[in-house]
């Protein structure tokens, strides 16, 4: 099959089959552009053509490239390439997988950083005010935004979702406030208790701000808007937490996931089941999981370093 019809057809497998997000197929179709332009640089034009010499040569010029490429970034790019391919002998488009037995590279353990209960409650004041402050004090368009940025650092802190979870949800999606209906990967939803404190601060944001960002653009149910009333995006909501770190002046990075590492880390700290943080966190593997655990392993002997008098 002609390359660029084989991408077609496994580009609608993984969205409409495998219901895979819309940024996992965006970053499929730009790993596998760069991999069959290549291919067609070498003069390969048909699928069935393709070798497994020639999956090697392709792999390793990534990885020898200048610029570096990163390893994750190899590793991501030989799991697209092996995903198509098997794709294609699945469906009995191709007889042999090339790719069958390329190895993707050795990834470097990266524990996850997560922040303090300290600097996650400086983060958040510095967001916007707390729903207990004076609702009068909420007029004009920077105190409208602090009380959404609020509300919106709350629900990701207290319930652990990824940022493009949150900014998908309707305002319906609210209406139980202890709990919240997540949309994650592959479109599998799961149930997440919410805390009192985020509880208040949507409540603060629905009553006070909503309403008033919704006025400003055309009808929609989606939670978060932005101040000229559009539903908020992943990167204006990334925006609001740089934003809000900056105020904080914290020196750590923090990024959306920031929230997601220390909402599982503090979990764990307070003895929390992993099995639990699991289901909380959407991770299909509990091994996805595990690797708070040894976060949490870290701050102990780290404690256990200063604290005991007998420990060095």
């Amino acid at each position: 099959m002609r390359l660029d019809r084989g991408v077609d057809r496994y580009l609608r497998h993984i969205t409409i089959e495998r219901g895979l997000s819309e940024h996992t197929v965006a970053a499929y179709r730009r790993d596998l552009a760069g991999y069959v332009g290549w291919l067609r640089a070498q003069g390969v034009e048909d699928s069935a053509d393709v070798t497994a010499d020639l999956v090697n040569r392709f792999t390793a010029e990534r990885a020898s490239a200048e610029p570096p490429v990163a390893a994750s970034s190899i590793a991501r790019l030989q799991s697209t390439v092996r995903g198509w391919h098997r794709f294609l002998v699945r469906e009995g488009i191709d007889e042999a997988d090339p790719a069958g037995r390329l190895r993707p590279p050795k990834l470097p353990r990266r524990l996850p950083k997560a922040l303090t209960i300290d600097q996650v409650e400086t983060l958040l004041d510095a967001a916007g005010p707390a729903p207990s402050d004076d609702p009068a004090a909420a007029t004009g368009p920077e105190a409208f935004a602090g009380v959404r940025d609020r509300a919106l650092l709350e629900l990701l802190y207290a319930t652990g979702a990824r940022v493009s979870e949150v900014i998908q949800l309707d305002v319906d999606d609210v209406a139980d406030r202890d709990v919240l209906r997540l949309r994650g990967k592959g479109d599998k939803e799961r149930i997440v208790p919410v805390g009192s404190y985020a509880q208040r601060a949507v409540e603060a944001y629905l009553t006070r701000v909503r309403p008033e960002l919704s006025r400003r653009g055309r009808a929609t149910p989606r939670l978060f808007l932005g101040v000229r009333g559009a539903p908020l995006s992943r990167q204006s909501a990334w925006a609001v937490i740089q934003q809000a770190a900056e105020r904080a002046q914290l020196t750590a990075h923090v990024s959306p996931h920031t929230l997601r590492h220390s909402f599982a880390t503090h979990l764990l700290q307070g003895g929390a089941d992993v099995r639990v943080v699991q289901e909380l966190l959407g991770h299909a593997s509990v091994a996805t999981t595990q690797i708070y655990t040894h976060v949490s392993v870290d701050a102990l002997r780290d404690v256990y370093a200063t604290s005991h008098p007998r420990a060095r």
